[in-house]
């Protein structure tokens, strides 16, 4: 799958609609092939990003979990390490 595709779900605070879209994006976008769609596709693009936001945003709110919350800051910092262990 693509890795610009994060978790979004047992987050506090929780994903917003922003970074909900911006996953359906970089998903429809992986799917096309296209980053760019011509003018002729962009009504389906931009459809597929929109269907795919909403299922994506209900899916977020229906799941449920025992876990507690991970953090973003620190999902972010671990992540950070990882590529710096990889790209040194």
């Amino acid at each position: 799958m693509c890795r610009n595709i994060k978790t979004l779900f047992n987050f506090d605070p929780p994903a917003t609609n922003d970074e909900v879209r911006d996953a359906a994006l970089q998903f429809v976008r992986k799917l096309s092939g296209t980053t760019r769609p011509s003018k002729q596709n962009q009504h389906a693009f931009d459809h597929a990003v929109e269907a795919v936001a909403a299922s994506a945003r209900e899916l977020l709110d229906s799941l449920e979990t025992t876990q507690h919350p991970r953090n973003r800051e620190e999902v972010a910092a671990k992540a950070k390490a990882r590529s710096a262990l990889r790209f040194a």
